[in-house]
């Protein structure tokens, strides 16, 4: 057996329990996906997988290392989150949609560009990411290896695992597009998935450094 097989099976196992654990990328996908169709939900989810890329490469190369060390480095990136989740979520409670759009291409287009932007930001502006890479990855580096290497190994495989599940998620829609194109669900889910997000930026607004 290869020596490095099993801290990838490890990891990958650990990971796969993190990624199925409801959270904000669950939200974002769901109510993406519901609301704007399944396009715009795969590609809200990768952006939300290049937002895990994106940490990956920084804890890779010790990026992350900045928000651990430095107080102000973490606050200001942890306060960007929290308020950019506040607008998002404040948005769709007093702005709820009544249906799902047209089916134009520009409006699909459109609403796919943002879905992507939505997903890639909720991800980058949550410094608990990039702590949970720098503070959780090295647990499963092997000794006498390029840690470089094998931390963006560890990051491929998140990324793969997450969009997987959330993709997973986008499908599991489809079926039920009559139901959720409803415009009073619709609404409901715009407002729910509003509270939740102004939820998760009271979390994230109140969370400290590990």
């Amino acid at each position: 057996m290869h020596p490095y097989l099993i801290p990838l099976l490890t990891f990958a196992a650990a990971a796969a329990v993190f990624t199925i654990t409801p959270g904000l990328d669950t939200a974002m996908t769901l109510r993406t996906a519901t609301t704007s169709g399944w396009k715009a939900g795969l590609a809200a989810v990768t952006g939300i997988c290049l937002g895990l890329g994106i940490w990956g490469l920084a804890a890779a190369f010790g990026l992350t290392a900045l928000l651990a060390a430095s107080e102000t480095a973490f606050t200001v990136v942890k306060w960007a989150g929290a308020l950019y989740l506040a607008w998002l979520g404040i948005g769709l409670i007093l702005h709820p949609r009544a249906s799902l759009g047209t089916a134009e291409t520009v409006q699909v287009h459109d609403d796919a560009r943002a879905a992507f932007r939505r997903g890639l930001l909720t991800n980058l502006l949550n410094p608990k990411v990039g702590i949970f890479y720098m503070t959780f990855m090295p647990q499963f580096i092997p000794p006498h290896v390029n840690v470089k290497e094998f931390s963006l190994l560890l990051t491929a495989i998140q990324a793969i695992l997450s969009f997987s599940w959330l993709a997973l998620l986008v499908a599991l829609t489809v079926p039920l597009g009559r139901f959720l194109s409803s415009p009073v669900v619709v609404r409901r889910m715009d407002r729910l998935t509003g509270g939740i997000f102004i939820a998760f930026s009271l979390k994230l607004a109140l969370s400290r450094r590990a």
